[in-house]
């Protein structure tokens, strides 16, 4: 088999309004960020499989004749990456020695690999790879680095079954796909992010996939073509997170007080309608020191929304209130508990 070495790259993210109110059908607004997470893939020589994280020092290697023995019955079908195979990342958990649920990102990252690998290829000829990440964006921040993995692994292992072809042309810098490789490439991806996270909103590695700004509403993604420079300051909190534990917080929360939170739910995704509305129009006219009033107002609004959820912080309000002093408006990003902050700035 000819594998091609290939270099990908994917952006991290920044949710404006509602990636919490996705699991109950709202509307959340995602955009991405000038922060990328790359993945360099080889083919190798040496019989092996290896892959080296952002995160790790060295290599971890596995033999081919050991990866073998983990996919019996595999079809290597690679249109299909939409269910997950529970029975493969058992497996796989098996072949990892792991046994607890609570794992660090570089144990899941790696499983993710490996069910990639071993579901685009299958049964069928395995070949032997070198595989190295690298990324400029901070883990378990709230910034999508799990999902720029996932789709620059999806992507890379993709290219590298003949799934889909290899864009770039040797006197071409960057190169993309079509829309219907894009979606591929998203739907593996996402089985990827299904590993990491348990049952994440796919808001993510859509916006990894196809970059910009996404409207993104039970599972239908529609890219804003027509959007607003945003100045954005991030801040990085340095409170570590988990996605996981945050997501089944906020259902635990709406299950246990439906009355309560479904209205708050309500009122996240009108915030989220109301800031698309406001962002078009900047688009169509002059830019006016209204639509910024609008924003901070929302912004706000929306933060609030998130600490009655329970998703919110110390580390976050003191943010907040520090940039609220200074005239500036903030909010947490991703599933909220700590990690990053965004503050809009005015031109």
């Amino acid at each position: 088999m000819q594998v091609r070495d290939c270099l990908i790259s994917a952006p991290g993210k920044a949710i404006l309004h509602g990636e919490h109110a996705v699991v109950h059908g709202k509307v959340a607004l995602a955009v991405s960020l000038n922060l990328r997470t790359y993945l360099q893939l080889k083919a190798s020589s040496d019989g092996k499989v290896s892959i080296k994280l952002p995160n790790i020092d060295t290599f971890v290697c596995w033999e081919l004749s050991e990866l073998k023995q983990l996919n019996p019955g595999l079809s290597g079908k690679k249109e299909e990456g939409q269910c997950l195979d529970p029975e493969l990342v058992k497996r796989l958990r098996e072949f990892m020695g792991v046994t607890n649920e609570n794992l660090d990102s570089s144990t899941t990252a790696t499983l993710a690999f490996l069910y990639i690998y071993l579901s685009l290829f299958g049964s069928g000829e395995m070949p032997s790879l070198m595989v190295c990440v690298w990324s400029e964006l901070p883990t378990g921040a709230g910034l999508g680095s799990s999902a720029a993995y996932s789709v620059c692994l999806a992507a890379a292992v993709l290219c590298a079954s003949g799934a889909i072809p290899t864009p770039l042309k040797e006197w071409e810098q960057t190169a993309g796909w079509c829309q219907e490789d894009l979606e591929l490439i998203n739907s593996w991806a996402f089985q990827a992010e299904k590993i990491v996270h348990g049952n994440p909103s796919g808001v993510d590695n859509a916006v990894g996939t196809w970059g910009g700004m996404l409207r993104f509403l039970a599972g239908k993604i529609i890219p804003l073509s027509r959007v607003p420079l945003l100045r954005i300051l991030l801040t990085n909190t340095k409170v570590p997170r988990s996605t996981k534990v945050l997501v089944a917080r906020v259902k635990d929360k709406i299950n246990k007080f439906p009355s309560i939170l479904i209205p708050v739910l309500d009122s996240v995704d009108a915030i989220s309608c109301t800031c698309e509305k406001v962002l078009n129009e900047m688009t169509c006219e002059p830019i006016k020191g209204e639509h910024y009033n609008i924003l901070e107002e929302l912004i706000d609004i929306n933060q609030h929304h998130l600490n009655v959820m329970g998703v919110g912080h110390p580390s976050l309000d003191t943010l907040c209130q520090v940039t609220a002093a200074r005239g500036l408006h903030s909010k947490l990003t991703g599933a909220g508990g700590g990690g990053c902050g965004i503050t809009l700035l005015r031109p």
